[in-house]
């Protein structure tokens, strides 16, 4: 796959739009999988799909054919999702907007989704804690399972900077949830 890639760029980067019409076809569900992680919402992950394939066409003089298209375009597609993120949050801070609460007819009991609810704003606080650094390498080591080495080269930083990023971030959210938790069992 990785030789279709390095093929399908150089095609692309002479002239052809079908070349790049297999690069997003063989890579929009991994993106979306990870821009759907970054921003936990479908319709923001299916903008920065097309925002990550964009930026990607946009700057594909950039990309260093050593290196492998799949992670070069897993740092576009955090970046446009960390992007989106920030927008969020100074949006959400110049709103100050409270969401009414969820009512489901049937289901789960009310305890439940108190508890799922709590579960999942506390994840989500949590992830919001994170650094961008720290956001991104959790993301891609535990939704998307990219190796710690990978991680590394798309985050520009060491292997033991991108395994200390990925550790300090599961730490945090064990944190964050630890309380959550301890009620369950």
């Amino acid at each position: 796959m990785e030789d279709n890639d390095a093929d399908a760029v150089e095609r692309v980067r002479r002239g052809s739009t079908e070349a790049f019409r297999e690069l997003v076809e063989r890579h929009s569900r991994t993106v979306f999988r990870l821009a759907y992680r970054m921003t936990g919402n479908e319709q923001d992950a299916e903008d920065m799909v097309q925002e990550t394939f964009l930026r990607a066409y946009r700057q594909l003089n950039r990309f260093d054919s050593r290196a492998k298209f799949s992670t070069w375009l897993y740092v576009i597609a955090a970046n446009c999702s960390l992007d989106l993120i920030r927008a969020r949050k100074r949006r959400q801070e110049s709103e100050a907007e409270v969401a009414p609460p969820e009512f489901r007819a049937e289901g789960p009991s009310p305890e439940r989704l108190a508890q799922s609810r709590e579960i999942r704003e506390r994840l989500a606080a949590a992830m919001d804690e994170l650094s961008d650094l720290e956001r991104t390498a959790f993301v891609m080591r535990h939704f998307e399972g990219v190796p710690i080495e990978e991680i590394a080269r798309a985050l520009g930083r060491p292997n033991g900077a991108a395994r200390h990023s990925v550790f300090r971030a599961v730490e945090k959210l064990r944190r964050a949830l630890e309380p959550v938790m301890s009620t369950r069992q």
